[in-house]
């Protein structure tokens, strides 16, 4: 099972969900975990610091699919120089719904992945075509410019700033954004290295694929982010 998985450092929880839909192989959570344990392939722990009271102790995971957005960036480094990686990660399903890296990471270049994300959604792109869409994100120089600004009035999604000094809320509590990112880190950007900014670009657009038709989720029932949009919108897979 782990040797044919496309992604690496994978958890019990998911070689057990794996096994039983896959494979059609029932046992237990806790059957795996002492198997693998045994024979030392699980992933190493995270160490997790103790947090007192947040001002972000609430969800705003929605109920259906392109209601709220996020929208952040990350860096990545290339033979040409540091690149700037832009995501747009949906707030109900998990997807990454819109990835772009450029070497300059300017409002523009951000607006072109939100542009990716409509297109993605929405199949065309017009004046208001996001209508009851939000779009989370920080403050960031790309996202509070003018020009990044007016295209979300021009495509009818709300503005939905974070907190100051409060970055967690841009992912809200269950870290939709923030897992992303971390696993794009773990499973495409710590693992390869690249020569351009443009052969990034094309790896993030795979990796994005592969992630919502391949990364299983357990808080979404142990589903791909697309079966869970599917199965959502009452879609025939």
């Amino acid at each position: 099972m782990l040797g044919s998985t496309l992604f690496v450092g994978e958890g019990h929880r998911k070689v057990w969900a794996r096994l039983r839909h896959e494979r059609g192989i029932r046992t237990s959570m806790r059957r795996v975990l002492r198997i693998m344990r045994e024979n030392r392939l699980l992933a190493c722990d995270r160490p997790v610091g103790v947090r007192g009271p947040d001002t972000h102790d609430r969800t705003i995971t929605t109920e259906t699919p392109d209601r709220m957005w996020a929208i952040d960036a990350t860096g990545c480094l290339t033979a040409e120089g540091n690149a700037t990686v832009f995501v747009v990660v949906d707030h109900c399903t998990g997807e990454c719904l819109g990835a772009r890296a450029a070497l300059r990471g300017t409002r523009f270049e951000a607006i072109e992945c939100l542009r990716q994300a409509i297109h993605a959604t929405k199949g065309r792109y017009e004046v208001d075509v996001a209508l009851g869409t939000s779009l989370r994100h920080d403050h960031g120089s790309q996202f509070i410019s003018h020009a990044f600004q007016d295209e979300l009035k021009t495509v009818g999604i709300a503005s939905s700033p974070s907190f100051v000094r409060q970055p967690e809320g841009n992912g809200c509590p269950q870290l939709w954004l923030g897992r992303f990112i971390r696993t794009l880190k773990e499973q495409l950007l710590w693992l390869r290295t690249f020569d351009t900014v443009e052969e990034l670009h094309r790896a993030l657009r795979e990796f994005a694929q592969r992630f919502n038709h391949h990364w299983i989720i357990g808080r979404i029932g142990y589903r791909t982010p697309a079966q869970h949009r599917r199965e959502l919108l009452g879609e025939v897979a």
